[in-house]
């Protein structure tokens, strides 16, 4: 097929998955490709320079345009003269965002869809995911379409591509736009910036050694090839006429490599094939939720200080540890759609992609300690490690002095709120009245604005509280059943763990706090390879009654 100046566009087109649909459209040359993406100008890659891409780009038939989906303009701009566009735009999913995830997901989506029906554009493909059906609690195994989405989704990314895909769904057969959505599971292959990295970066930190849950939890992955060879099933089925393309637009479709496979013995293909050790130790994840938490709170106190965004968070503990399966039966049916590449090739080309992040690679480079890593490398990690002593110690002083103006006094939970809020109001008003300059330095005023509480604000808060009191009284009913043993021992372990935590002085908990925080990290940095020669000889010790059993 030629493309003879027929035009797609692919938005976010310069992302993980959507590079490969770019390749694979002009390598058929089924349309003239125009690329839209939020970067001023295209940066190519040294291998694209003179792969396809480039190739396509220096006879004109492939373009960039930069386009920010929430800016109606610009996509009206990018969509000119398009006869098919492939919506992949989306923000990391990673960035649990509320503004961030609709403006893009929802805001941005109503855009693309405006401007399809504004330009008379015949054909829309989305690119959902399976988590729009995922509450975050109860797994998934051979989920189809038939599945609603919940009332509570586990992140805002989820949430909002939910509402994206209803929108899209929606908008099917106005003004002659056909569309439909894909919903590809748990992408991977060369070129992703975070599965593998990720995986690589915990190993390195010595975190990759652990299981969560009991290890035997099924997962549905899709090798990126396969991802965008759905995209193009698709965009043929509404291309085609007649009854075909009644019956593939106006849905919804899971894509998978079909070959479901426990999730962390891919992980531990992956990790093996570049070196590093399998996962091997086994924790609950109900042990670990109350942690994630902990965890997800710190970095919201210490985000503006430079601590990056952590990989242990409760929903990833949730994704970690749940089903996730799904039946491309329809898509099969419906879009023609089948694996290009089976799960071993994709994993094969994976690893051989990722070979400068091998473990004897990574070892010949300078750079951060594990605990470094561990920490996100900003000034967090900078005062516990005591990379900068002057910042370390004055980081004390004020824990210190909080300890004993806040806390040491004995004070009930009320009284130490209102003194500092007292001491709040007392710092404001003086900075208030300091002049802009003392001794050639600039003083910062503080905005009215930042303790502005906007309308919106104070919605969420609100629903957040319902939700979390709804979430609280299902709980209750469910152990009035008396028929779910799991969530009863889960709401056991959480109280014991409470009940523990309650008994112990605040006093006490704060200093030792302290002294844990600016010691423990310390301590392992230097003896990193003593501590965890004797964590390995502990788990090897451990495991040999498991072997010794297997072998009789």
């Amino acid at each position: 097929m030629s493309s003879q100046e027929r035009w797609c566009v692919v938005t976010g087109g310069r992302g993980f998955a959507a590079r490969h649909l770019v390749e694979m459209l002009i390598r058929y040359e089924m349309f003239c490709v125009r690329i839209a993406d939020l970067g001023p100008s295209l940066q190519l890659e040294p291998y694209e320079e003179e792969g396809t891409l480039g190739k396509a780009l220096h006879v004109g038939r492939a373009q960039y345009v930069s386009a920010d989906l929430r800016d109606k303009t610009q996509v009206l701009k990018a969509f000119q003269g398009a006869e098919v566009v492939f919506h992949m735009a989306a923000p990391d999913s990673s960035i649990n965002n509320y503004n961030l995830q609709r403006s893009v997901n929802v805001e941005g989506t109503k855009n693309v869809i405006e401007a399809c029906v504004a330009l008379q554009v015949n054909r829309l493909i989305y690119t959902s995911s399976p988590s729009v059906v995922f509450d975050g609690i109860h797994g998934i195994i051979n989920g189809d379409e038939f599945l609603s989405y919940p009332v509570k989704h586990n992140d805002f990314y989820s949430a909002t591509k939910a509402e994206g895909e209803a929108l899209v769904l929606k908008a099917n057969g106005v003004n002659g736009l056909l569309t439909c959505c894909i919903r590809p599971s748990s992408i991977f292959g060369p070129g992703d910036k975070l599965l593998v990295p990720s995986l690589v970066n915990a190993a390195r930190a010595g975190k990759a050694k652990f299981i969560i849950g009991d290890g035997n939890n099924m997962y549905d992955f899709t090798y990126v090839e396969n991802v965008a060879h759905a995209h193009i099933c698709a965009e043929r089925a509404l291309a085609s006429k007649g009854t075909v393309a009644e019956k593939a637009s106006g849905q919804a479709y899971f894509i998978t490599n079909m070959e479901p496979i426990k999730f962390w013995e891919f992980m531990s293909i992956i990790l093996e094939g570049l070196g590093y050790e399998r996962p091997r130790i086994k924790i609950p994840a109900v042990v670990m939720m109350p942690i994630a938490h902990l965890v997800e709170l710190i970095y919201k106190l210490l985000a503006p200080y430079g601590m990056k965004v952590p990989q242990l968070t409760p929903s990833r503990i949730r994704l970690l540890s749940c089903n996730r399966t799904f039946d491309c039966s329809k898509a099969k049916d419906r879009l023609g759609y089948s694996p290009i590449v089976s799960l071993q090739e994709g994993l094969e080309r994976t690893i051989e992609s990722y070979s400068h992040l091998r473990v004897e690679q990574q070892r010949k480079k300078d750079g951060q300690s594990k605990m470094q890593r561990y920490l996100g490398g900003g000034k967090v990690a900078d005062v516990l490690l005591w990379k900068d002593v002057k910042q370390s110690l004055a980081t004390i002083l004020i824990l210190l002095a909080f300890y004993y103006n806040f806390i040491a006094p004995g004070d009930t939970l009320v009284a130490i709120i209102s003194k500092f809020i007292l001491l709040t109001a007392v710092f404001l008003y003086i900075h208030a009245n300091l002049p802009e300059r003392i001794f050639g330095c600039t003083i910062e005023k503080v905005p009215v604005s930042a303790f502005h509480c906007s309308e919106e604000k104070s919605r969420k808060a609100a629903l957040s509280a319902v939700t979390q009191w709804n979430t609280a009284v299902g709980v209750f009913k469910s152990l009035c059943k008396g028929n779910d043993g799991i969530l009863f021992l889960k709401v056991v372990v959480t109280l014991v763990i409470v009940g523990f935590l309650g008994a112990i002085s605040l006093k006490h908990l704060y200093l030792s706090g302290i002294v844990i925080m600016f010691t423990a990290f310390y301590i392992y940095e230097k003896k990193e390879d003593e501590i965890d020669g004797i964590i390995s000889r502990v788990t090897n010790f451990r495991r040999k009654p498991e072997v010794l059993k297997k072998d009789m």
